[in-house]
């Protein structure tokens, strides 16, 4: 029996456009039904079952994307694709907020056409791999709204920017949106645009050719080509210079890049993530960040909760944290530990519980991890918390110190962390198994703390 060809509807109301759509997709092996308008195309959604909805914005009684608007109440997993004018870069971005799964402009590129149904194709008729050693913890409101978004937003190619104080865990979200989408099978790319070098910048993230400058002694595909056919993630994007900006704006709107020392651009196919824990907005009025570029990433926002905001979570991420760290019988925390981390502010979020956690487990003499151990040195809240059920905090437990040693307090955890190590691997000749009976803690653990902390 014949396997019945995947069914694609075709909506443009110029008859010359859709004979070149209809050819061409028709090669890709792909069964086409043609729609001159809006009320033609609605009869066709209604009598079958389409794996891609491919429609012009400008139609005769009416707009793409009401199409688009009408196909995601409709309840069914259709990807649609919007063909915009040339330039119209405010109308693509329309499209996308509206739950378009892509666009393509005028006049189309046949080879990026290719490759948009190709992958909209895909994601309609296959369901992605779910599986990831990748969790985001939590049962409070705020983290099943975040879950839920996720799950939306993967399903299309708009670019996503992911905005959120430091720690709180951009960088995974941006991997469950990765590992949720259709591109799941290709590479994840993390890129930190505040670690690039200046010079290095341009290089990095577009390529170059061997001998383009001192230093290029062979050819280098850079990360927007190392990220082909998956998902390329900027964090920190805030920290791009502003000429970097205009090369990057470029690359989104032409989906191509140019490496340094070529002469010409280079499709790449990628879906864009982006993040930074600084207020874009307030850039954009002091300009520092180009407005262009900034309604190009930011199609669709995704917040992540501090976890102040979401304290009912603590016991739930303490447990984990203390799992991956001491393995399957992890210390407990005493009344005074408990007490001590329901009132504390956290301002290093998720990252800070990470670090704090970890020293104390190095320092807990036996299985029980006491306040003593955890060394909170910022200022604690006085409101009541939620999920550990704080009671009144001794004064000796947590001590109030500066904001400026707060924003160090990463740095100091590291420090201490390091010291400790080493004094104990020296005392017992590096010898780690006898290194890590004397601190309390696995060999496991201590292989952890030594490749966390470059020991290794």
């Amino acid at each position: 029996m014949q396997e019945q060809r995947p069914a694609v509807l075709l909506v443009d109301d110029e008859p010359d456009i859709l004979t070149l759509l209809d050819l061409t997709l028709e090669r890709m092996g792909l069964n086409c039904h043609k729609a001159a308008s809006l009320a033609d195309a609605r009869q066709q959604l209604g009598r079958h079952r389409y794996a891609l909805c491919l429609t012009d914005m400008r139609l005769s009684d009416g707009n793409g994307i009401d199409l688009v608007r009408e196909i995601a109440t409709m309840g069914v997993h259709l990807p649609v694709a919007v063909i915009t004018a040339h330039g119209n870069v405010e109308s693509a971005v329309e499209a996308l907020k509206a739950g378009a799964y892509d666009f393509v402009s005028k006049p189309v590129d046949l080879d990026m056409l290719r490759r948009l149904v190709a992958a909209a194709v895909k994601a309609s008729t296959t369901r992605p791999e779910r599986r990831t050693r990748h969790i985001l913890l939590g049962d409070s409101e705020p983290m099943r709204r975040l879950r839920g978004m996720i799950a939306k937003v993967s399903r299309s190619q708009a670019p996503i920017y992911i905005s959120g104080e430091s720690g709180t865990g951009k960088e995974l979200v941006a991997r469950l949106i990765h590992t949720q989408s259709n591109r799941n099978e290709e590479p994840f790319v993390p890129v930190n645009c505040g670690a690039l070098p200046a010079e290095l910048m341009e290089s990095e993230l577009f390529g170059h050719r061997k001998g383009s400058f001192t230093g290029a002694v062979n050819d280098h595909a850079g990360m927007f080509r190392t990220a082909s056919g998956g998902t390329l993630f900027l964090d920190e994007v805030a920290e791009l210079p502003l000429p970097m900006q205009v090369k990057l704006l470029r690359a989104i709107q032409e989906r191509a890049v140019r490496p340094v020392g070529e002469s010409r651009e280079v499709p790449v196919d990628v879906r864009l993530l982006s993040a930074t824990h600084k207020p874009l907005h307030d850039m954009l009025q002091t300009g520092q960040f180009r407005q262009d570029l900034y309604y190009r990433i930011n199609v669709i926002e995704l917040r992540v909760p501090p976890l102040r905001e979401r304290r009912e979570d603590l016991p739930q991420l303490i447990e984990h944290i203390l799992r991956q760290i001491a393995g399957d019988i992890p210390p407990r925390l005493d009344d005074s530990a408990k007490r001590a981390l329901a009132a504390y502010p956290f301002p290093g979020n998720v990252r800070e519980l990470e670090n704090i956690l970890q020293r104390a487990y190095t320092l807990c003499d036996g299985r029980v991890i006491t306040a003593e151990h955890l060394q909170l040195t910022a200022a604690i809240r006085t409101d009541s918390p939620i999920g550990l059920t704080p009671e009144e905090t001794e004064p000796d437990v947590i001590s109030s110190v500066t904001d400026s040693a707060s924003a160090d307090l990463d740095g100091a955890l590291e420090s201490i962390e390091r010291e400790t190590i080493l004094k104990a691997l020296e005392a017992h000749r590096w010898n780690r198994t006898a290194t890590a009976r004397s601190l309390g803690i696995t060999f496991r653990a201590l292989r952890y703390r030594l490749k966390k902390l470059g020991l290794d």
